[in-house]
C-alpha cells in the first residue's frame, strides 16, 4: 500500500492599510518536506485576537492545509510575529503573488 501524501497549500492575503488594496502569496506543494508542516504547526491558530484599534493597518488572513487538516486565521499586523512572521515571509520568498 502507497503512503499517503501529505499535500501542502498556504494561502497569504494581506489587506487594510491606508490605501486598501490586498496582496495575495500562494504555495502549494504536493510532497512538502517536514520545515514547512513544522512551521504551519508552530503557529498558534486558535490563539489571534482580534485587533478592533487599529484602524489604517495591515490584516493577514492565513489559510493553510497539510494534508486533510486545515487551518484559519485573521491576524493583525501588530501580531504577526514569531511563526506567524516566519510563515508569512516563506510563503512570499517560495510561493507566488498575485498583485
Amino acid at each position: 500500500m502507497a503512503a499517503a501524501r501529505a499535500e501542502l497549500s498556504i494561502v497569504v492575503v494581506r489587506s487594510g492599510g491606508f490605501t486598501g488594496i490586498s496582496r495575495r502569496w500562494a504555495i502549494e506543494r504536493p510532497d512538502p518536506d517536514d520545515d514547512w508542516v513544522a512551521l504551519v504547526e508552530a503557529c498558534p491558530w486558535g490563539q489571534v485576537a482580534a485587533d478592533r484599534e487599529s484602524r489604517d493597518r495591515f490584516t493577514w488572513r492565513i489559510e493553510a492545509r497539510v494534508a486533510r487538516r486545515h487551518h484559519r486565521a485573521s491576524v493583525p499586523d501588530r501580531e504577526l510575529t514569531g511563526p506567524w512572521r516566519e510563515l508569512v515571509d516563506r510563503v512570499q520568498r517560495d510561493g507566488s503573488s498575485d498583485v
